[in-house]
């Protein structure tokens, strides 16, 4: 079937789908929703939720990551965030949310992330998570990848994350050496998940670099303002989708390796998580759903890195609010029906109605649109 439309004369399109525009259609058979099992299992790490929290710092920081950790997913710790910068970012938090609205919190964000990361802060940061008995994960971009890759070879880490709003295996530059991930790759010993990425090619090329994960996503977070900025933009659910024939087609390529689809973007409330993990996803990347818990050290407000961006932010520092401690947001009670809270039990419940009793059997459930 041919999914192009004609844009103009000269110019034609794929159609791609949000997740908004789908949705999930039950089947013949229920479940008791005490049968399904919410788990995940990724290389040699048992998850009891299939949720890793965003690299952002809204969101986690060392505290929050071990919380989310004793919950049954994994924190993953922004490694060129305020946490490796300063001792003690905790004023600035409060300083960035006394700000309110002000037109100038971007410059205000440009100035906070101006100070240099610190190696000795990364691995005390870390440390403590690990301390916590946790499973330790933490990210960088691709150029901080290769900035610190050395103090990233002998961090104590679990897992580690390759971050940014694209990565490509194949990055060329005539006026840096840029990273090169299958050698980065094949030297760090422990699993690597590399993203974001939005194609069926690119996944394939990230996955044949020796990646335990990739990150779907490009920039589409409720702080991005990539499609405004830049004009780029794809929309989830296709992406996933895509993403998921990639690891299809890789693990015939590769005689049976598995790679795991993580979506990571577009993903707000409750009914998201079902979609992409429809789509194909094994795991959801949770960056505003997350900072709405009370907990959070963003106090109600959300941003991520690109905002802060030295020479062209293309993110934006928006209030979200709280709605509940961390537990709540996962696993309720809820006191409201908007899909905020009580993120597991809606996926839990889905699970139940349509049939299915893990993560990976609920992929091929019906999908409609509209």
């Amino acid at each position: 079937m041919n999914d192009e439309v004609e844009i103009g004369r000269g110019k034609r399109g794929r159609r791609a789908y949000s997740f908004d525009e789908i949705a999930v259609v039950p089947s013949r058979r229920t479940r008791d929703p005490e049968d399904v099992s919410l788990s995940w299992q990724f290389d040699a790490y048992y998850m009891r939720i299939p949720v890793m929290g965003a690299p952002m710092d809204s969101v986690m920081s060392p505290e929050n990551a071990i919380r989310l950790g004793k919950l049954g997913g994994i924190g993953v710790l922004d490694l060129e965030g305020l946490w490796t910068r300063y001792s003690d970012p905790l004023p600035l938090y409060r300083e960035l949310a006394e700000l309110g609205q002000d037109a100038n919190v971007i410059a205000k964000l440009q100035q906070i992330y101006a100070e240099p990361v610190k190696p000795d802060l990364m691995r005390a940061r870390l440390q403590e998570i690990k301390d916590a008995g946790v499973t330790v994960a933490g990210a960088m971009s691709p150029a901080g990848t290769q900035k610190w890759w050395e103090e990233i070879a002998g961090a104590p880490l679990d897992v580690y994350v390759v971050r940014g709003s694209t990565v490509s295996a194949d990055h060329v530059s005539s006026q840096v050496e840029p990273l090169n991930l299958k050698q980065f790759i094949h030297h760090l010993d422990i699993p690597v998940i590399v993203g974001g990425v939005a194609t069926y090619t690119g996944a394939l090329h990230l996955m044949r670099t020796g990646a335990a994960g990739v990150l779907v996503g490009f920039g589409g977070g409720a702080a991005s303002t990539t499609r405004r900025t830049m004009g780029i933009h794809v929309p989830m659910a296709t992406a996933v989708a895509d993403v998921a024939a990639a690891r299809r087609d890789f693990m015939d390529e590769s005689s049976g390796r598995y790679v795991h689809v993580i979506a990571d973007g577009g993903i707000g409330l409750s009914g998201d998580i079902v979609k992409a993990i429809a789509c194909g996803a094994d795991a959801v990347m949770l960056g505003t759903a997350l900072a709405r818990a009370s907990e959070a050290p963003g106090q109600g407000w959300h941003w991520g890195s690109e905002a802060h961006h030295s020479t062209l932010p293309r993110g934006s520092r928006v209030r979200i609010g709280t709605v509940g401690t961390l537990e709540q947001v996962l696993f309720g009670p809820a006191d409201n029906s908007e899909g905020t809270l009580n993120l597991m039990g809606a996926l839990r419940r889905t699970m139940a109605t349509t049939g299915y009793t893990d993560v990976k059997e609920l992929q091929r459930v019906g999908v409609v649109i509209g």
